[in-house]
């Protein structure tokens, strides 16, 4: 069927950041298809959202094939898509050696090749309808790298270097790029973790920043907005004096992490083995 409500696609939507991520842009009017490795989670929760015009869709952003069809089903349901949220995530918190193998390769598969699949897949659509928005979920781990998270702060600069990259490559053809990069956001994937010497972030508050992107389009986001200036100060600054500001604003996970609030989650992230 053809919508005349714009239409977006978000990734991981069943809880957490996608979640609200989802539940804001419905409230701005837009028709959402809610993705999610447990597909009938996403079902549940686009029920749930007011307004109607939202469906549940489970995709393994793993597995370009299963981001195709979930592409496919998304256009089926609710007419061409005019913005794809790349946000589903994984996160193991701990010291570099004692990280399961499991746990890296989950990290990188999901962070960021799953966002290669939401590229590779939405942006030709796009490009040949000469509009579109492919906006991804990255971290201020894509700049900055806490201890005890080391594969997913590389997911993250790995997803920060490609974003860049694409984004050169669509300049011109109506197609944005956009990551938006939160510090810690207080769900289920960072519990137990410390912020360091930023406030933790609810979830609404990056959706809040999602629409404001998606309203006026933009490269990188840092949120809060401040962070982006920490970025710019250690970049320029000597290592002996970058790694003083490191330590005072960049939380030590290694040494902060309540390892037991983690224990539930980590055990799925390294035991599961369904997508």
């Amino acid at each position: 069927m053809t919508s005349h409500r714009q239409v977006a696609v978000v990734t991981g939507a069943a809880r957490g950041i996608g979640h609200a991520i989802a539940t804001a842009l419905a409230t701005d009017g837009w028709s959402v298809a809610l993705a999610d490795v447990n597909g009938d989670a996403a079902r549940t929760a686009a029920a749930r959202l007011k307004g109607g015009g939202c469906v549940g869709l489970g995709v393994d952003v793993r597995d370009q094939t299963s981001v195709a069809q979930l592409l496919r089903d998304a256009e089926a349901a609710l007419g061409p898509v005019d913005l794809f949220v790349n946000n589903a995530g994984v996160m193991w918190v701990g010291p570099f050696d004692e990280e399961p193998e499991s746990a890296t390769r989950r990290m990188l598969d999901v962070n960021l090749i799953g966002v290669v699949n939401g590229f590779r897949v939405a942006a030709p659509a796009m490009r040949a309808r000469g509009h579109g928005h492919i906006l991804t979920i990255a971290s201020a781990a894509s700049r900055l790298a806490p201890p005890g998270e080391a594969a997913y702060a590389a997911s993250k600069h790995g997803v920060l270097g490609y974003c860049t990259a694409v984004r050169r490559e669509l300049k011109g053809t109506g197609v944005h790029v956009s990551l938006v990069c939160p510090v810690v956001v207080r769900t289920e994937l960072a519990a137990g973790t410390s912020g360091g010497a930023a406030r933790t972030l609810r979830p609404e508050q990056v959706a809040k920043a999602v629409v404001d992107v998606v309203r006026r389009p933009r490269f990188v986001t840092f949120v809060p907005r401040h962070v982006a200036l920490l970025t710019v100060v250690l970049a320029v600054l000597p290592q002996q004096a970058r790694d003083w500001l490191s330590e005072r604003t960049v939380p030590d996970q290694v040494r902060a992490t309540d390892r037991v609030k983690r224990a539930d989650y980590e055990r799925q992230l390294v035991d599961r083995d369904d997508p």
